[in-house]
């Protein structure tokens, strides 16, 4: 879930605030006003969808061999590197990337 934090330093990365219960108590950085509730709300739901956008990204590198392991079916070759390739086309095919 993106929070209040999330989305402020989204809309100002220099502001200083404290946010409590998903609640903006204090704002600090007199230079930059205040976003408004429905702002951060609107900037929430953006990086929501951004977020949920790239599931398919995480999680074909959660299910990718290690590097480790692709390392060592490089060095080993035959059937290793075979079945290796086989697994990462395999973590592709189920993890498709959006068109």
């Amino acid at each position: 879930m993106i929070t209040i934090e999330d989305a402020i330093k989204s809309l100002h990365p220099t502001a200083k605030f404290v946010v409590i219960n998903e609640k903006i108590t204090e704002w600090h950085s007199k230079d930059i006003t205040q976003p408004t509730d429905e702002a951060i709300a609107a900037e929430q739901a953006r990086l929501q969808t951004e977020y949920d956008a790239k599931d398919w990204e995480r999680n074909r590198q959660a299910e990718y061999p290690s590097l480790q392991d692709c390392i060592h079916a490089l060095l080993d070759g035959g059937d290793t590197l075979t079945d290796l390739q086989a697994l990462r086309t395999q973590v592709k095919s189920d993890n498709p990337k959006p068109a």
